[in-house]
C-alpha cells in the first residue's frame, strides 16, 4: 500500500483524490458536493474534505487507498440516520465514503441467511426475504442501513424473543486500513469479527455482510392510540403490563406531539397522542388475550392484527423521508411508579416531538456465547426523546429539550447506553461498549494503527 504523504497541501490532496478516483469523488466547491454531503438527518451540517460514492467493493478499496495515500481519514456512511454521532469528529481531513450506491440483498432460504451489500437498507432485505417466508431483526424504519444498525447492536420488535440484531451477523467483507478486503467470521480473522460486531465502522468499511434471518412470514403487530390527555392512565397500565409480559412481546410506549401539517392523517395532524406499538410472537388468540388489559382502556385506534412481516417497519410510524432532528436517550434499570410519573412529565417538556419508552429484557439481556464486542444490553427499559430542528437556529432549544426530558429519568438510569441510540456529541461511548472497550482499543491499534477510520462511535 502507498505510504501516506501527510505533507501535501489541501489543494494537492484534492488533486491526488481526483487523479485516483475521478468523478466518483466530490471536493468542497464541486457541483454536487453539497447535495452528496447531506445525511438523512438533515439537521446535521457535515462538511467532510470530500465525498466518494462507490458502487462496488473494488471502488471502496480504491477510495480507502486514495485517502490513505493523501494523508486523509475515512468515514463510512450508508444513510446518515445517525450522522449527529459524528459531531465530535473533525471532518476537515475526512473522506466520507457514501455507500448509498452499494445496495442489494440475496437470500438463501435453505440456510435462512441473507447476503447484504454494505449500503443496503432493511427494506432491501425484507423485499428479498418475504417470498421465502422469512424476515430479519430490523429496526423500526425500513430505510435504515443494515450494516450501521446491526453492527452497532440493533433493537427490533423481535428483540425480547431473539436478542440484539448484531448477534445475527455471520460474517462480513471489510476494507481495512492496509487497503485490502478481508473476510471476518468466527473462523477467519476472528478478532476482527469480534471487534466489528459493536465497533462497526471504526475498523473499516463493511462492503457486505451475511446475516441470519428468522422464519416469520407474518406477525401479530400494530398500535393502540389515545389522546395524550390519557397519557398517565395508559403509561401506568403499560408499565404494569410489561412487568409480566412474555418475551414474545416487544413493545414501546410513546407520547407524540404532531404539528398541524396537511400531509398527516387527520387523526394525527395537530394533535398530541399516546401510543403503544410493537409485535407479539403468538397466535392471534393468545396475542389478543395478552392485549386485553390494554384494550380495556378503549383506544380510539387499534391496528393490532396479523400482518405480513415486511409490514412491521410501518407500525412505528417513523418519518418516511429525511428529517431534521436531535435525540438523546438513557437505559433504565427499572420502571417504578415514580419513573412512570417522570415519563408523563417529560412528555410535556416544551419542544419535544416524542418521548418514548422501549421495553427491553428477555433475550436482549442475554449475551450469546458467540457474541462480539456488543452482544446484549443490560437494562429493563430504554428512554428516548426526540425534538425537531426545522431551522438551524432551533438546534440549541431542541437539544435543551431532549436533555431536559431525559434528565427526568436520572434516578433510574443505568451506566450503559445503546449504541444505535447515541446520536449526538458529548456522549460517553464507553457506556455503549461496556467491558469490551479495552479489548476494542487494543484491536483498533492493531488493525488501524494510524486511526484512519473515523466512525460515529470512536474508541
Amino acid at each position: 500500500m502507498t505510504i501516506p504523504d501527510i505533507t501535501l497541501t489541501t489543494d494537492e490532496r484534492a488533486a491526488e483524490l481526483k487523479r485516483a478516483l475521478g468523478d466518483r469523488v466530490l471536493i468542497a466547491g464541486d457541483p454536487g458536493y453539497d447535495e452528496a454531503r447531506v445525511p438523512w438527518n438533515v439537521a446535521v451540517d457535515q462538511r467532510p474534505f470530500a465525498v466518494v460514492r462507490p458502487e462496488t467493493a473494488e471502488e471502496v478499496v480504491q477510495a480507502v487507498r486514495a485517502a490513505a495515500a493523501s494523508g486523509l481519514r475515512v468515514a463510512p456512511q450508508s444513510t446518515g440516520h445517525a450522522a449527529a454521532a459524528l459531531a465530535d469528529t473533525d471532518l476537515s481531513d475526512v473522506v466520507l465514503v457514501s455507500l448509498s450506491g452499494l445496495r442489494g440483498a440475496t437470500v438463501d432460504p435453505t440456510t435462512r441467511t441473507a447476503r447484504v451489500l454494505g449500503g443496503s437498507l432493511w427494506n432491501d432485505v425484507l423485499e428479498a426475504a418475504a417470498p421465502h417466508g422469512l424476515t430479519a431483526l430490523h429496526g423500526s424504519a425500513g430505510d435504515v442501513s443494515v450494516a450501521g444498525y446491526a453492527l452497532s447492536g440493533g433493537l427490533s420488535f423481535y428483540g425480547r424473543a431473539h436478542g440484539l440484531a448484531v448477534n445475527t451477523v455471520r460474517s462480513m467483507q471489510i476494507a481495512i486500513a492496509d487497503g485490502s478486503i478481508v473476510r471476518a467470521s468466527a473462523d477467519e480473522n476472528p478478532d476482527l469479527f469480534w471487534a466489528v460486531r459493536g465497533g462497526s465502522g471504526t475498523f473499516g468499511v463493511v462492503v457486505s455482510l451475511e446475516i441470519d434471518l428468522v422464519p416469520y412470514a407474518n406477525v401479530f403487530a400494530g398500535m393502540l392510540l389515545w389522546d395524550a390527555s390519557r397519557a398517565a392512565d395508559v403509561a401506568r397500565a403499560w408499565a404494569t403490563w410489561t412487568a409480566t409480559a412474555p418475551e414474545s412481546a416487544t413493545t414501546t410506549l410513546r407520547v407524540l406531539n404532531f404539528p398541524p401539517l396537511p400531509d398527516l392523517p387527520p387523526f394525527l395532524s395537530g394533535r398530541s397522542v399516546v401510543v403503544i406499538d410493537g409485535a407479539i410472537l403468538e397466535t392471534d388468540a393468545a396475542a389478543s388475550a395478552l392485549l386485553e388489559p390494554l384494550r380495556a382502556l378503549a383506544p380510539e385506534v387499534d391496528t393490532f392484527s396479523r400482518i405480513p412481516a415486511a409490514g412491521l417497519v410501518a407500525v412505528h410510524m417513523d418519518p418516511p423521508g429525511p428529517t431534521p432532528a436531535v435525540t438523546t436517550h438513557c437505559v433504565l434499570t427499572e420502571l417504578p411508579d415514580d419513573a412512570v410519573d417522570a415519563f408523563v412529565a417529560a412528555a410535556r417538556v416544551p419542544g419535544l416531538f416524542m418521548t418514548e419508552l422501549r421495553h427491553l429484557g428477555g433475550a436482549l439481556g442475554r449475551r450469546p456465547a458467540h457474541a462480539g464486542a456488543v452482544g446484549s444490553i443490560d437494562g429493563a427499559y430504554l428512554a428516548h426523546t426526540v425534538a425537531m430542528v426545522p431551522v438551524a437556529e432551533a438546534m440549541v432549544g431542541a437539544d435543551a429539550a431532549v436533555r431536559t426530558g431525559i434528565a427526568a429519568f436520572a434516578p433510574w438510569a443505568a451506566e450503559n447506553l445503546a449504541l444505535t441510540f447515541i446520536d449526538g456529541g458529548g456522549a460517553d461511548r464507553e457506556a455503549g461498549f461496556g467491558v469490551a472497550v479495552e479489548r476494542l482499543r487494543d484491536l483498533k491499534r492493531r488493525f488501524d494503527p494510524n486511526d484512519m477510520f473515523a466512525a460515529a462511535h470512536a474508541l
